[in-house]
């Protein structure tokens, strides 16, 4: 059931977005002027604004987290897929998991100021409409950013998905995984309960954030690798919500 919508909810949301807003335009001009630093000292720099937002986040509208499974996490970057349901998702992870890269469509880059920044962080941009071409880019750049030593976000259902439902999992992620035999660490939240997709209003609580053991992709075939990792999530996730 939804948590009703009351006044002070309104009221702290405006005040988060307010500062969301400002903080973006801020920060891309620092992040716009940090393109000469190395990669790694500009992801830093980029990446305070999550940090900030993290702040934010918990003093205007009492949305805070916990994180469990911080043991799973390896020593080497890999490949990580992650259930996708809000926003939240994809600035905390950046804190957690650094410097990493995402595979995410190439529109979002044209986005004045977020997608600016976004750019200064080497993304895998893919044109959805070329499957061919976009599956073979995220092979190819995906190897070099996890030679590099970068990890790699995949958001395996490809969109922001709704608590309680789901999405067929694409298969570039774990083609990915299955070409370079890095392993595959998958993430469960319910991020999505307090943050819902498309939603302005953002309500108090304790996001569950659980990281699981890595899962061993050399030998396995994407469709192996994805469904390895969709049991694993879909799993906590309904145990998260039990």
């Amino acid at each position: 059931m939804t948590p009703a919508v009351t006044p002070i909810l309104i009221l702290r949301s405006s005040i988060f977005a307010a500062g969301m807003v400002a903080s973006i335009m801020i920060w891309t001009v620092f992040c716009l002027l940090s393109f000469p630093l190395p990669f790694r000292q500009r992801y830093f720099l980029v990446t305070r604004w999550n940090v900030f937002i993290r702040f934010w986040l918990k003093q205007t509208c009492q949305l805070d987290y916990e994180l469990r499974g911080a043991e799973n996490i390896p020593q080497q970057p890999c490949i990580i897929f992650s259930k996708h349901e809000s926003a939240w998702e994809t600035i905390i992870l950046a804190i957690h998991f650094a410097p990493q890269v995402w595979v995410l469509k190439r529109e979002l880059l044209w986005l004045p100021f977020f997608g600016w920044s976004l750019a200064m962080l080497k993304p895998i941009a893919i044109d959805r409409s070329a499957r061919k071409s976009a599956l073979q880019q995220i092979i190819e750049q995906g190897r070099q950013r996890l030679k590099s030593g970068s990890w790699i976000i995949i958001y395996p259902e490809g969109t922001r998905v709704a608590p309680g439902s789901k999405q067929r999992y694409k298969i570039g992620g774990a083609s990915l995984a299955s070409a370079t035999g890095v392993p595959v660490q998958p993430i469960a939240h319910d991020s999505g309960d307090f943050w819902p997709r498309n939603s302005f209003i953002k309500h108090p609580g304790r996001i569950r954030l659980v990281i699981g053991p890595p899962i061993e992709t050399r030998n396995h075939t994407p469709l192996e690798i994805n469904r390895l990792a969709e049991e694993w999530i879909q799993g906590q996730v309904r145990t998260l919500r039990s």
